[in-house]
């Protein structure tokens, strides 16, 4: 029986992806503070709506705080779970395995160039699909474009809400909690 795996990329397969800690020290500003700012122009960053140099201006005038460079690039300095990307090539060998991920241009683009996204049969990346996790119509976008029913479906991500959305349209869900409960989980999965 035909099964797709979507695995999310930062928290899962990548580690050291959350660049808002570094960019708020650097602004000298709280997490509470940009993500207030932020707020839709992140999303709409998310979605592929705005550029990462735009999502700065924005964030600018917003703020009052002039910010002359684009911070998510500057501080993006990921690295491969490699436990994680065994197991993702493991699972290839019986399973098509794709990518979900919510990601901005600047992230995607550093991803790519160092072919991280190469493990993938596909990658599903929230700017280039113009809707970002945890709205349903992400999973079914990957859904409908895979050919496969929501019940053929596991999902690996690190964040609750994005679990919890997709276990509501149907789809199996594993919060990320390690290598070893991963394994542990997927293996008690029937499909």
């Amino acid at each position: 029986m035909r099964k797709l795996y979507i695995f999310d990329v930062g928290g899962v397969l990548c580690e050291n992806c959350d660049v808002i800690p570094p960019i708020v020290n650097y602004l000298g500003i709280t997490e509470e503070y940009f993500l207030k700012v932020a707020g839709e122009i992140f999303i709409r960053l998310l979605e592929g709506k705005i550029s990462s140099h735009e999502f700065w201006e924005k964030f600018s005038k917003k703020s009052g705080q002039k910010i002359k460079e684009e911070l998510f690039g500057k501080f993006f300095h990921p690295e491969i779970n490699e436990g994680v990307k065994k197991l993702i090539l493991q699972l290839k060998t019986h399973s098509r395995v794709v990518c979900g991920t919510n990601v901005i241009d600047s992230h995607y683009d550093y991803l790519l160039k160092r072919g991280n996204y190469n493990i993938f049969d596909k990658v599903y990346a929230s700017h280039i699909m113009g809707v970002a996790k945890p709205n349903p119509n992400f999973y079914r976008y990957i859904l409908k474009e895979e050919k496969i029913e929501p019940e053929k479906t596991i999902f690996v991500d690190d964040v609750k809400e994005n679990i919890i959305s997709a276990q509501n349209i149907g789809i199996k869900s594993i919060i990320f909690r390690g290598l070893d409960f991963l394994v542990a989980t997927i293996n008690k999965i029937k499909i």
